[in-house]
């Protein structure tokens, strides 16, 4: 028999805002235990919260970037449940009235993947077991979320992480979160279920909760399959219940049975009022949306004419993406485009070692200087060699291009010199030419790299190469 697996996401983004949900407290990263928390994000008996304006417009450009329908009206509940982690035993989310609702994702292979709200709802507090006791800090407690929940439509996990890349990509483009997953602001409850190929009806899902990496889930969403199936094909029932993963083992295990939204016992939070929210508001956010990662990287393979897979990697960074175009704006040739994609991905991406200074891309040379980096190139007054050399030094000193271009690096070389420079090579590279003449055409590279050295990088390789053979030839 053969089974298919469904999958449905609840992501939780943590919100880039300054301060907390229901009060203002910092939403600061790192920080010592309990030091950004306060009466009203501890729930201390007569606080009262106020909720924060921004979350609610981050929400809404969340909502327009997944092609949700707005709430006029929305509000927020009290979501009942006891655990040290919310000091005041209960959550204020939103349940059936959510901001934003019907939205949807469109993947690579052209299936779309139906949005079924997106809510704002308050963190918890963080539990750190350690030598068999276990700490709480609320320095998290209070930071604002929105719960991106997709309804059954994956086929597959690869469809699975496509959307969440697409989704971190988006929210780091309309600045509403950093989505940095090993920091916790971009977390992932993935709900997996298996039936027979062909079916309609759902099988009995699970959920397992908390991940924070795609490759941990690729493979508790591949374990978990084929724990169901094993399960089905020996006459078994999946029970609903919620996972864990373990990353040292690769296995999926209980945390507790899964609770149905009853047992929260829902209610309108009683402090808080309902948010409305104005068709002209949702309209001016609609007009400040910048343009969205998926858009941009259809532009750069129609417009600048990139090869897709390095179309990806300029777009995957934003800060990246707006050097390249700042740096391009004035271009006409499309070689120009490729020459500063090339020198971004190739030279600049080889001083980063991590992710996180890609993202930043903080480097000595600025867009304008690239710029003319570029016109040097494009005008054929510098060759790639000598604007990668170029590009080197300005990387680590900061200096201009015409600190490190020299008047004399920018004369063109007369053919009589090229000549020289070549037979300067043949003369002093003897086992090349002879390897050459005995078939081995590569060999003709050492003697194009020696005319190079010699042209401090003026000549003309496909020239140079041409007189090479001319000259071994005769």
């Amino acid at each position: 028999m053969k089974y298919e697996i469904v999958l449905g996401l609840e992501t939780h983004v943590e919100l880039s805002t300054k301060t907390k949900i229901f009060c203002g407290c910092t939403t600061s990263f790192k920080g010592e235990p309990n030091t950004h928390c306060c009466p009203i994000c501890i729930g201390l008996p007569g606080t009262m919260p106020k909720l924060n304006e921004e979350v609610v417009n981050f929400a809404i450009m969340a909502g327009l970037a997944t092609n949700c329908k707005i709430a006029e009206f929305s509000k927020m509940d009290r979501k009942n449940y006891v655990y040290p982690d919310l000091p005041k035993a209960y959550q204020i989310s939103q349940h059936d009235k959510p901001l934003c609702y019907d939205g949807s994702i469109s993947l690579s292979n052209g299936r779309v993947i139906g949005i079924e709200r997106i809510h704002i709802e308050e963190d918890a507090g963080k539990l750190i077991h350690q030598a068999g006791k276990t700490f709480v800090d609320y320095n998290r407690g209070g930071v604002p979320l929105i719960e991106i929940v997709t309804r059954p439509d994956f086929r597959d996990v690869e469809e699975a992480v496509e959307y969440l890349e697409l989704l971190q990509l988006n929210m780091r483009y309309i600045n509403v979160s950093d989505c940095k997953m090993q920091e916790g602001s971009l977390r992932c409850d993935v709900n997996v279920s298996v039936r027979l190929k062909g079916e309609e009806k759902l099988g009995t899902r699970t959920e397992i909760k908390n991940m924070n990496s795609f490759n941990n889930i690729r493979k508790a969403v591949n374990f978990e399959k084929e724990r169901q199936i094993e399960i089905l094909e020996n006459g078994g029932k999946v029970q609903q219940e919620t996972l864990r993963f373990d990353v040292a083992t690769g296995v999926t295990s209980p945390m507790r049975s899964k609770e149905d939204a009853h047992d929260y016992r829902y209610f309108k939070e009683p402090d808080l009022g309902l948010i409305y929210v104005e068709r002209q508001k949702v309209e001016e956010i609609k007009k400040s949306l910048p343009e969205l990662a998926h858009n941009k990287l259809l532009r750069y393979v129609e417009e600048f004419k990139l090869p897709v897979l390095d179309a990806k990697l300029l777009v995957e960074y934003k800060a990246v993406a707006d050097y390249f175009e700042k740096s391009v704006e004035n271009v006409k040739d499309v070689n120009s485009y490729k020459n500063c994609c090339n020198l971004i991905l190739s030279l600049i991406f080889s001083k980063f070692e991590t992710e996180a200074e890609k993202e930043n891309f903080k480097i000595l040379v600025s867009e304008k200087e690239m710029a003319k980096l570029l016109n040097l190139l494009e005008t054929k007054k510098i060759r790639n060699n000598m604007a990668k050399k170029a590009l080197e030094e300005m990387l680590e000193t900061g200096k201009k291009v015409e600190e490190v271009i020299s008047f004399e690096d920018l004369k063109e070389i007369t053919k009589e010199e090229l000549e020289n420079f070549c037979k300067d090579a043949v003369k002093n590279n003897e086992k090349a030419v002879k390897d050459f003449l005995n078939g081995k055409t590569k060999a003709i590279k050492a003697l194009v790299g020696h005319v190079m050295k010699l042209s401090k990088g003026r000549a003309d390789a496909n020239l140079a190469e041409k007189i090479l053979e001319e000259l071994i030839n005769k």
